[in-house]
């Protein structure tokens, strides 16, 4: 057998391996994935890990977008070819930490020439292996002593099981309680840690470790918000470049998921199971709004008045039908400039026809006013708007409409893409990051003094038939009648 080749093979496969060696992408390539547009922006932030310019790299993406296998098993693998050093992987069990240990480990064995690394002979478990230059791999579950062994890169994948665990107060303390003193005591000065994981819980490991100390944060929503990091137009799916068919199973899981837990996983955005302001039960879900000739209709609009000030404008619309139940129709909000939110605020006046809107007599007057009030004529988007004065703080301005829900509840589409996030808003007022949601009902509860029950529907009244015309018409209608005469 000849096994010479030519110089320049050798030239191209040196070149091949010196790329593979410096791109966590080609070496992606080579072990048959083809990085998508999130994934690549994952891979940016890994390689800057390896380079040091990040020392803490949270990544936060929904399940089933392959963030374990780039971030666990390639970078991994790729990463113990670059420096010779230990890396502690840890996962909510040691049978998931071991199995992406032993997905390392065949890979390395796998490609150790073209990686120029090589596994120990007489250290290869799946939990536990070494390389010949010295480096070490060690596979931990959450909770686990990890005594005798010191690390230059920490990872943690998946640190919480299941919902259960993640509503767990005593569970989430153990784990960390776990991190703090086991986990972090295992890493030299100056080690880099990367934590993966969808989020489950507003206390979970990653909210308590983003309070902690600082983190550069990839954190990529199923259905792309506003700001959104890859680019994605608001309502477009993660992984759509691809065959995958990723982003469409996204999609379809978006309408038959609980809030909650769309919210949490899914958006990377989690809620808390209550809320101490409002609360869950006082959401009561609908399917089918009442018939519109019922309903009295009412809006409210909370105006943020720059469009790059970090502040949503909100459109709300609701209905009281004839029994005082209240109805969020409708909600539209957006980090958008004055002439964008104008025109959806006539859009929705059209479509609605609302007898009344309320809005904050402070924020119109900053000069957004006439403009609105002319596109209003000029559309002819009428309707009385009623300004109120910015009194008090956010609590005791929503303190009205939270009488009314405590009493009646508030009837909302759960299955609408905006509900996840006005859940989350109202369960985390007043602690939650905006509140832009809980303004607008507050000003719909400052309107509530006007608001009307709804329009009983008129009963329908059937002709009335004297006798006469009822034996006549019995008589002559039917053929088998002996009072049927023919021609």
């Amino acid at each position: 057998m000849n096994l010479q080749i030519s110089r320049s093979e050798a030239a191209k496969e040196i070149l091949t391996r010196r790329t593979i060696r410096r791109s966590l992408t080609e070496w992606a390539r080579l072990c048959g994935f083809e990085p998508a547009k999130h994934h690549q922006l994952l891979i940016d932030a890994l390689e800057a890990v390896e380079r040091g310019d990040l020392q803490n790299l949270a990544v936060f993406m929904p399940p089933g977008s392959a963030k374990s296998t780039y971030s666990s098993v390639l970078f991994t693998a790729w990463l113990m070819q670059r420096q010779v050093a230990n890396v502690l992987a840890a996962s909510h069990t040691t049978e998931l930490a071991e199995k992406w240990g032993r997905r390392v480990r065949n890979l390395i064995a796998e490609h150790r020439l073209i990686l120029g690394i090589d596994l120990a002979a007489d250290s290869q478990a799946a939990g536990r292996w070494s390389l010949t230059n010295g480096a070490e791999y060690y596979a931990a579950g959450v909770g686990t002593g990890i005594a005798g062994f010191r690390a230059k890169f920490g990872l943690i994948d998946d640190p919480i099981r299941s919902r259960q665990d993640a509503d767990s107060e005593l569970i989430r303390d153990r784990i960390w309680d776990w991190y703090i003193n086991d986990f972090r005591t295992r890493l030299v000065p100056n080690a880099r840690k990367v934590l993966i994981q969808t989020r489950w819980h507003e206390d979970d490991l990653a909210g308590r470790a983003l309070n902690h100390e600082p983190w550069h944060v990839v954190s990529l929503p199923a259905i792309a918000e506003e700001n959104d990091a890859l680019g994605r137009k608001v309502g477009e799916p993660l992984w759509s470049d691809g065959d995958y068919g990723y982003g469409q199973q996204i999609i379809d899981l978006q309408k038959n998921t609980p809030a909650r837990t769309w919210s949490a996983l899914y958006q990377q955005r989690p809620a808390p199971e209550d809320g101490d302001y409002f609360k869950k039960e006082w959401l009561k879900p609908y399917d089918i709004v009442p018939a519109r000739n019922t309903l009295r209709i009412y809006g409210a609009s909370d105006y943020a008045v720059t469009a790059d000030g970090g502040d949503y404008t909100v459109h709300g619309v609701v209905g009281m039908d004839p029994q005082g139940n209240l109805y969020l129709l409708d909600l539209w909000r957006k980090q958008a400039s004055s002439d964008e939110w104008v025109e959806a605020f006539c859009d929705m006046v059209l479509r609605w026809k609302p007898m009344e809107w309320a809005e904050e007599q402070g924020q119109i007057k900053s000069g957004v006013g006439p403009f609105l009030d002319r596109r209003q004529r000029e559309r002819r988007a009428y309707v009385v708007r009623t300004p109120f004065p910015t009194r008090g703080d956010k609590a005791v301005r929503a303190q009205s409409m939270r009488g009314y829900m405590a009493q009646h509840g508030l009837y909302v589409p759960e299955h609408q893409p905006w509900f996840a996030s006005l859940r989350a808003e109202l369960l985390s007022f007043p602690a939650g990051k905006h509140d832009d949601q809980v303004d607008m009902l507050g000003l719909i509860g400052q309107l509530m003094d006007k608001i009307m029950s709804g329009i009983k529907p008129s009963p329908i009244e059937r002709p009335k038939v004297d006798r006469w015309n009822r034996a006549f018409d019995k008589a002559f209608s039917d053929e088998d009648s002996p009072n049927w005469k023919t021609a």
